[in-house]
């Protein structure tokens, strides 16, 4: 390589830095936290809706059905991604996304056949499928990953999304009677996760091989 590609692809402090206070924001865990440290979770700094009346409901109102429902949910979720794109951006600008390359590679490129500047989209879609669905798809845009690999991520993002998130969320009302504890169950999903994605692997790269052959 070149003094100037050296260079080009060298990770600066700051990016490591970004890198890791993105990776802090995306997982997860200062949500429940008190002070200050709250300001490190991307949901706090998303923050939520007010409720009108003493109903206790937002403007996307209750028991809504059809297209005006579902005009309403994607007008939800324009805050998480204008904030999380937004917050990208600095990252990247930062030399954030070099940094998650070079860290993440040698991870997902065994673990699911993806290149490394596609972790922090693997972080976020532990509690967010809206952002790691932006990420995926800018990444995809800005060429960093391939059809194949998208549909590999995909296929791996797809199964259980947000699964910290849901397990934790939308399934509380079940954990009561959960035999195992929250942390096993969220495992068994993920492996349940990385195992889909490399069926998918294995069937794209057979194709591939059919193809050549």
């Amino acid at each position: 390589m070149s003094e100037k590609d050296e260079k080009k692809f060298k990770v600066t402090w700051q990016g490591w830095v970004s890198l890791f206070i993105l990776i802090l924001m995306f997982s997860g865990i200062f949500g429940n936290v008190d002070g200050p440290l709250k300001a490190l979770d991307l949901n706090n700094l998303i923050g939520s809706f007010g409720v009108i009346g003493g109903d206790g409901v937002n403007f996307m109102g209750a028991n809504g059905s059809g297209a005006r429902d579902g005009f309403l949910f994607g007008l939800s979720i324009i805050p998480t991604t204008a904030l999380s794109v937004g917050l990208i951006d600095v990252v990247d600008h930062l030399g954030g996304l070099k940094a998650a390359e070079k860290l993440f590679t040698p991870i997902l490129r065994p673990l699911l056949g993806i290149p490394g500047i596609a972790g922090l989209a693997f972080v976020s879609s532990f509690t967010s499928s809206d952002v790691g669905a932006v990420m995926t798809k800018q990444l995809v845009e800005d060429g960093s990953m391939t059809d194949d690999e998208r549909t590999i991520f995909v296929a791996y993002q797809y199964q259980a999304s947000a699964v910290v998130l849901n397990v934790i969320s939308t399934q509380a009302p079940l954990l009561p009677i959960v035999v195992f504890p929250i942390g096993a169950i969220i495992l068994f999903l993920w492996v349940c996760k990385v195992v889909g994605a490399n069926i998918v692997r294995i069937y794209i790269n057979s194709k591939k091989r059919k193809e050549v052959a």
